[in-house]
């Protein structure tokens, strides 16, 4: 097969010779530094990815993809409007449903909670609350029972389980002979749920709507709005917005990127940020090829001198060395891709493993509330990171080659 002369030389020069061991060991360092740097940039980015799609399932398994809300006070008629919003084919389930916020009260702990109040038969088609029950059966809220469901760590605050008795006071007033005064009511812990997030289990009351409605005095159309489950939710902006063409009447329709928008901001920048810090790493790892090249062209002085002698041009020597560093480039990337591709899709079992040899707990569900690592390749990424590798690679071997080409033979076999 017929190669190139600089594509030929370029390729000798990588291979170790007997009187160049040490610039081969140089080069062996420098892929190894570019492999290890990129399969790094991988698992991490990764691991950074299962987070956020950790945390991304776990809010919308309690909120909503989709809330249609009244522009005014309330919805009357919210069947019917279950119904029109059922007729967009993504949408797979609707629920209504009542907030407001209070205080709990049992003995002598009293805590700051979020009041919803809902219909279990509803509430399971939008939300996984009732596959995240520990204790109880949220088809224990039934009307006029006044039962009240609880977050585990809210349970825990207030020293309550199931059948205990707590206290919700409400900021809705009743006037008294004696003054005005907060409505409460007492209710029986009929449930606990836990479902990984401090936000949800620590400040969250689930009630019978109709119970919601007799505490909070909003009546039948007092319904704060109806929350929507849709098939795909990164689609839920789309349906959002043909919702409100679409529905009749006046609603102010929110989907879950807009509710937690700062969020998910804050997650995608951090990515961003651990992607140009890593990236710096890499380019550490690179800067070896340009040590490398130099120390090969300072060796290779005589032989770059012969070739100019025999009629190789100024950029051909610069090919020789550009082809040495892409190979070097090339192979490192190559093998930091395969290798990172691995770990990450074998992150969880590796740290499991890890975590059994060395009796350790890396990631405690008390501490972060996710008990294994995560991990989610995305091969956007993956692409994305051998890229950059390569072409940081390839800029690498320009400055060498360049000065490669300026060795005037005459000065280079002066001495020989």
């Amino acid at each position: 097969m017929f190669y190139p002369l600089e594509f030929f030389i370029g390729l000798r020069y990588t291979r170790a010779k007997r009187r160049n061991h040490f610039i081969s060991f140089i080069s062996v360092i420098s892929i190894l530094g570019i492999a290890i740097g990129v399969a790094t940039l991988i698992t991490v980015l990764s691991v950074m990815n299962g987070f956020e799609k950790e945390l991304r399932e776990r809010i919308l398994g309690m909120v909503s993809h989709a809330t249609i809300s009244p522009v005014d006070d309330g919805i009357p008629d919210w069947e019917k409007l279950i119904e029109q919003a059922k007729q967009n084919p993504l949408v797979i389930g609707a629920a209504p449903y009542i907030e407001g916020e209070g205080l709990m009260k049992s003995g002598s702990s009293v805590h700051g909670v979020s009041i919803r109040g809902v219909l279990p038969e509803y509430e399971t088609t939008v939300s996984e609350v009732g596959e995240k029950m520990v204790e109880g059966d949220l088809r224990g809220l039934e009307p006029g029972k006044y039962g009240i469901v609880l977050g585990r760590e809210l349970a825990m605050l207030m020293g309550v389980g199931v059948g205990d008795a707590v206290i919700l006071i409400t900021p809705q007033a009743n006037v008294t002979p004696v003054g005005v005064l907060p409505r409460m009511r007492r209710f029986t812990v009929v449930g606990i749920f836990e479902v990984g997030m401090e936000i949800y289990d620590r400040a969250l009351a689930l009630l019978h709507m109709q119970d919601a409605a007799a505490l909070m005095r909003v009546g039948d159309a007092g319904v704060s709005g109806v929350r929507l489950k849709l098939s795909d939710m990164m689609q839920a902006r789309e349906v959002a917005a043909e919702l409100a063409e679409t529905l009749e009447g006046h609603y102010w329709i929110s989907d879950w990127t807009r509710q937690h928008v700062n969020f998910f901001k804050a997650v995608e920048m951090e990515k961003h940020v651990m992607f140009v810090i890593l990236t710096l790493i890499l380019t550490v790892a690179v800067f070896n090829i340009v040590s490398t090249l130099v120390m090969v062209v300072t060796d290779k002085q005589s032989d770059i001198a012969i070739l100019r002698t025999l009629g190789l041009s100024p950029a051909g020597v610069m090919k020789i060395f550009i082809i040495q560093g892409v190979v070097i480039g090339f192979v490192g990337a190559f093998c930091g891709v395969v290798f990172g591709a691995l770990l990450a899709l074998n992150a969880e079992q590796i740290v499991a493993f890890l975590e059994q040899i060395f009796h350790v707990k890396f990631l405690s569900p008390d501490v972060y509330y996710i008990s294994k690592l995560p991990s989610d390749l995305h091969w956007s990424d993956v692409g994305v990171v051998g890229l950059v590798s390569f072409v940081l690679s390839v800029l690498a071997t320009l400055y060498p080659a360049w000065r490669a080409a300026k060795i005037q033979p005459a000065e280079a076999l002066r001495y020989e």
